[in-house]
Parts: structure tokens; C-alpha cells; sequence
């Protein structure tokens, strides 16, 4: 979501225009994302668009704050597509009872929430609203199929972690999909062409390296918060990978590989005036373990590390208490 959409948008309502929503800037109303469900699709943002009314000023105005703050927060929005159906109470005995009313009306419109379950709407909400409101933080919901009538969708108000694939090898092609689909920014480097192409990593950004090695790697740079997978063809690169994750000083660093060879690419990456200490920050073998063997079941491992290491950065010790708390552990 880009801060310059938001401000447009409350500079429209504020001068008495109707606001002209792109698609860019809400990916979760794209053709992509909303492909074989009947209820929602790219003419759903016109829905949205045209629902909007002065009153949705503070709410986005809220949700501008939220960026600036960089705060866990969505820009969400309900989509109703039988006005009779969203209203009904459907609870039956699975379901916690939210009162004899189902959605409050119905209306389509966006909201603002973030992680801590502040909900700010400009329009009339029921307790049941209010449940699925709260869900779209999951991202982009969890309950947005679970009663007739309508559905939810929501956009994340802070930025992707970028992903680094260090090699264009076949689990680089399996993760860079995963990690994707999860939320991630992927940006792959390798320097065979062969290799690192639309065909294999066509959701990826692509950085194609020159002279058939990578040596060129010095010449990028990492952000502080960006992860790291060392995953270069046949382990050849491995020691130039961690040594530039490292002095990039990035927020995670993993390399693929068994003991043997990473003990090779330790003395390697020592060599090249890395500390013991710093070393020590690659995770090695990169994933969580639980007997992947193929291309796939490897990325299986990798993308859930990531998205462990993700929710640990994201969330404090409070909050992840909590979660474990819920799920009984």
C-alpha cells in the first residue's frame, strides 16, 4: 500500500470527489489473487469506491498514521453480495454466538485494524462484523467464507520482508513460489541464465550476475531487515554468500548444506576475516527440521523458518506468549 494512495484518496473525499481506486494499490481485489471466487474480484474495488463517503476520512486517516508509525495494521473491506443473507443470523451449535443479528447491514465498505484489534469504521457494524473485522488481520482472513452473503479481504499497511535466494538452484525455484504466496518479497541472484529465468522464478525479481560467478555479489547490498538463504547451484558460492549476508549485517542468514561442507565453507568464510561470533549467526542447515529430502519438501522447511523468524521480529514476547497460550502450548 502506498502512503501517496491513502492521502489521495482523503484529499478526493475532502474536495467533494469520488476517489478512483487502482488495482495496484489493492493487490487482494486483483485477478491473481481473487481467481475462481465468485464474491469477490477486481469489480469489487469499484464497490468499495463508490461506497466511500466523507465519513471514511478519519478511518484513513487512521490508517496513515498506522504507516508512519509502522505499526501492524490493515486498510480492510467488506464485500457484500446478498444484502438478505448478510444480515441473517446463521450461528448454529459449532459456531460462538454472536447475538440474533448477522452483519449489521448491507452495506460494503473499508475499515482500518491493526494486530492489537483497534477498529476504527465509519459505518454501523454488529458483533459478528466486528469478529470478522479483527480476522482480516490474519491476512487476509481467516473467516471471510464462514457466513452467506458476503466476504472480507483486507491490505497489509506495512512493507514485505525481503527474501534474498543466493543461487537460482531447483529449491530456490520451489522456495521463491512459497515464499511468495506467504507474504514475501523474493529476490533471486545467480549468474547463468540457464538458470535464473521468467520461466523458473516468474513471481522473483531476478538480478542477473556477470562474469559466471559471484564475484559481482560486493557490488549489492542488503537491508538491515532483509533475510537471507545461501542456496547457490552445487554449494559453489556458499562462502562468498554468507561473508556478503554478513557484512550486509541482515536479519537472518541460512545456508543449505550438510556438516562436512559447511564445515569447509567455516574455515573458508574465516579466511575471509568473518568472526567465529559472526558465523555463528548463519543458521545452518537453513530450515526447520522434520525429514525433508526433495526440492520441495526443502522449501517447506525453509519457508516455515521464515515465517517463524517473521512472526518473532514482528510480535513481542507479550503477544507470542499469548499465541502459544492459545494454541494450548
Amino acid at each position: 500500500m502506498r502512503r501517496e494512495a491513502l492521502q489521495a484518496i482523503i484529499e478526493d473525499l475532502q474536495a467533494g470527489r469520488t476517489p478512483e481506486l487502482a488495482l495496484e494499490d489493492f493487490p487482494a481485489f486483483s485477478a491473481k489473487a481473487t481467481a475462481g471466487n465468485d464474491h469477490l474480484g477486481p469489480e469489487s474495488l469499484k464497490v468499495i469506491q463508490d461506497s466511500l463517503i466523507p465519513a471514511d476520512i478519519p478511518v484513513l486517516e487512521r490508517a496513515l498514521r498506522a504507516m508512519d508509525e509502522g505499526d501492524l495494521a490493515w486498510l480492510g473491506f467488506k464485500l457484500v453480495y446478498d444484502p438478505v443473507q448478510a444480515q441473517a443470523n446463521t450461528d448454529n451449535e459449532v459456531t460462538k454466538k454472536y447475538g440474533d443479528q448477522g452483519s449489521a447491514n448491507g452495506e460494503s465498505f473499508l475499515f482500518f485494524c491493526n494486530d492489537a484489534k483497534e477498529i476504527v469504521a465509519a459505518h454501523d457494524h454488529s458483533p459478528r462484523d466486528a469478529f470478522q473485522m479483527k480476522d482480516v488481520t490474519r491476512g487476509p482472513s481467516m473467516h471471510n467464507q464462514q457466513f452467506e452473503g458476503l466476504t472480507w479481504t483486507s491490505v497489509p499497511l506495512f512493507g514485505a520482508v525481503r527474501v534474498w535466494l543466493l543461487g537460482a538452484s531447483d529449491v530456490a525455484v520451489e522456495l521463491a513460489r512459497l515464499a511468495r504466496h506467504v507474504g514475501f518479497e523474493v529476490k533471486v541472484v545467480d549468474y547463468d541464465p540457464a538458470y535464473l529465468n521468467e520461466e523458473r522464478f516468474s513471481d522473483a525479481e531476478r538480478v542477473m550476475l556477470h562474469g559466471g560467478d559471484f564475484h559481482e555479489l560486493a557490488n549489492l547490498t542488503a537491508s538491515p531487515e532483509d533475510y537471507v538463504c545461501v542456496l547457490t547451484r552445487g554449494h559453489m558460492f556458499d562462502p562468498e554468500s554468507c561473508v556478503w549476508a554478513l557484512e550486509n549485517n541482515v536479519a537472518y542468514a541460512g545456508m543449505m548444506g550438510c556438516a562436512g561442507k559447511n564445515s569447509t565453507v567455516h574455515d573458508l568464510v574465516l579466511n575471509a576475516g568473518v568472526t567465529e561470533e559472526d558465523w555463528e549467526r548463519v543458521k545452518r542447515p537453513i530450515g526447520l527440521k522434520f525429514g525433508a529430502k526433495t526440492p520441495a519438501e526443502l522449501a517447506i522447511a525453509i519457508v516455515a523458518e521464515l515465517i517463524d523468524v517473521r512472526y518473532r521480529a514482528r510480535y513481542s514476547a507479550e503477544a507470542q506468549d499469548k499465541h502459544e497460550k492459545s494454541l494450548g502450548r
